[in-house]
Formats: structure tokens, C-alpha cells, sequence
């Protein structure tokens, strides 16, 4: 992927090496066993910890990334202000105004508007402070544990997790979470996934419209996203931890589902192909 001749964003808040604790007012032991819940199903903690956790104030103070500070935390800016630079065109083809989301790198565990999460959660995207979290330690276990090196298997982490800003932005994260929250256990998931493969899908839409303004992309950086998001299925990581799958608890959707949204996104650019709630089959 080509990145590094590529702009900073200044949204980057860095917070590796502070101390995280949940906040104790208002019912913080209750966030962590919302956590724990959500690292054990592999639940995005967005959609535990935003319904009746409390918020609070974060026990970390933010700290700027200095620009060219390391490779890491530099490819993340970079890739974020791509992001920006993608959406803000798209969303005034739309007459609209892109919001910039905030993206906080973090060690260990971290204290959002959601509530207090640790690295194990994964990524995740905060609605209520829009901010995108995520201790860069995940890319090692994303090419370790899950088998998706490369540098746009990374990118597609992160525009997976603007992809769910975009829905904020948009109104469709407040209307699937009010459905959700008059639905049974299995219709809350069900609509989770079509939430999910969305962000997958305007994840492949960043990347064509990036390639088509910037060419970032290189030989084989769409397999790299492809196959990220393949390793992150639910059917593949249930069948990993506990050896059998069970499709009524998916969240995300299987590594078949995922990757179709995905290029179904990069193939055109086309935000109304990623209409996952009209569409019987997933």
C-alpha cells in the first residue's frame, strides 16, 4: 500500500503507556462484566457499553502523536486522514458535511464514552464521544493469531471502524440500536451483522475511491483486505475458541459474508450497493 507519501491527520490522540481504570461512579464494575461478556462472544463493546453503561470521564489525558514519531502510530494518521479526505468528498456529493472522527491509540485498556475496555475487545468505534480506539498491538495479533499480514489488512481495520462512524453520521447506528433494543436475542444479532457488513462495505468503498483519487493501492493489497477480513468471521473465530458454530450468535457475519460486502464496496464505490438491510441474502 502506498502510504507513506500521504498526509498526517491531526485526529490522532495518543494514549499508550497511561494507566486506564474504569470509572467507579455510576456503576463501573457493571462495565467491566458488560467487557468481559463482549471479549468472551466477540461482540463489538460499542453495542454493550453504549445501552446503559455509563459513560464517564476518561482517566487518561490525551496526548498529540508527534507526526513521524514512529512508523506505527504515523501509518495510522496517515490512513485516518485518507479517511477524512474520502469521506468529506463523498459526503458533499451527498450535500452533506463529513464530522472527522477522533482515532485514540491505546495500551492495554482504555476508558471511552462507552465505558472501560481492554485491548482483547479489539478495535472498536465509540458513538458517543465518536472516536475509533485501537492498541496497535491488534495488527501483530492480526497477523500472528488470524493469519492477515500486510499493511492494507491494517488499513481495512480502521476503515472498518470509520465505516461505523459513517453510519453514526448518517442516522443508521441510532436506528438498528433502537430495533435492537425491542428485539429478541437473535434478531438483536441478526441486525448487529447487516451493521457490521455495512462497515465492511464502506470500508471497500474508502478504498476505491482512495485508490481512484490516490492510487495506494499495490499488487496484492486487496487480497491482504480480502483475506482480513475473512480471518475475522465469526463462524472462523467461534470455530477457533470453541470448536463448533453457532450462526444464531454471530455479530459481525461469517468470513464468507464479510468479504462479499467488501467487494461489493471496492468493486464500485457505490454507497447504495451497501444497503445490508434491504437485501434478503447476505
Amino acid at each position: 500500500m502506498r502510504w507513506r507519501t500521504g498526509r498526517e491527520s491531526d485526529n490522532v490522540e495518543d494514549r499508550r503507556g497511561l494507566r486506564a481504570a474504569p470509572t467507579i461512579a455510576g456503576g463501573g464494575i457493571g462495565t467491566i462484566i458488560l467487557v468481559l461478556v463482549a471479549m468472551y462472544f466477540g461482540i463489538d463493546p460499542s453495542f454493550l457499553l453504549q445501552s446503559g453503561a455509563p459513560g464517564g470521564t476518561p482517566a487518561q489525558q490525551p496526548v498529540s502523536v508527534s507526526p513521524g514519531q514512529d512508523d506505527p502510530s504515523r501509518f495510522v494518521s496517515v490512513v485516518l486522514a485518507d479517511t477524512e479526505d474520502t469521506w468529506h468528498g463523498l459526503f458533499r456529493q451527498m450535500g452533506g458535511t463529513y464530522r472527522e472522527p477522533k482515532l485514540v491509540l491505546f495500551s492495554g485498556a482504555v476508558q471511552s464514552a462507552c465505558g472501560f475496555a481492554q485491548a482483547a475487545v479489539g478495535p472498536f468505534y465509540c458513538p458517543a464521544d465518536q472516536k475509533v480506539y485501537i492498541d496497535l498491538g491488534f495488527y501483530q495479533e492480526l497477523k500472528n493469531r488470524f493469519q492477515a499480514p500486510g499493511d492494507f489488512a491494517q488499513a481495512y481495520v480502521i476503515a472498518h471502524e470509520i465505516g461505523h462512524h459513517v453510519q453514526n453520521l448518517l442516522g443508521i447506528s441510532d436506528k438498528v440500536e433502537s430495533l435492537r433494543a425491542r428485539s429478541g436475542t437473535a434478531e438483536a444479532n441478526a441486525l448487529s451483522v447487516r451493521l457490521e457488513l455495512q462497515a465492511d462495505c464502506f470500508a471497500g468503498v474508502w478504498a476505491y475511491h482512495a485508490h481512484k483519487a490516490r492510487q495506494i493501492l499495490e499488487s496484492g493489497d486487496v487480497e491482504e483486505g480480502l483475506n482480513a477480513a475473512s480471518a475475522i468471521g465469526d463462524d472462523r473465530l467461534q470455530m477457533q475458541a470453541r470448536g463448533y458454530v453457532a450462526p444464531d450468535s454471530f455479530t459481525h457475519g461469517s468470513s464468507a459474508q464479510r468479504v462479499r460486502w467488501f467487494k461489493r464496496g471496492i468493486a464500485g464505490g457505490d454507497l447504495r450497493q451497501c444497503d445490508t438491510f434491504s437485501t434478503a441474502q447476505l
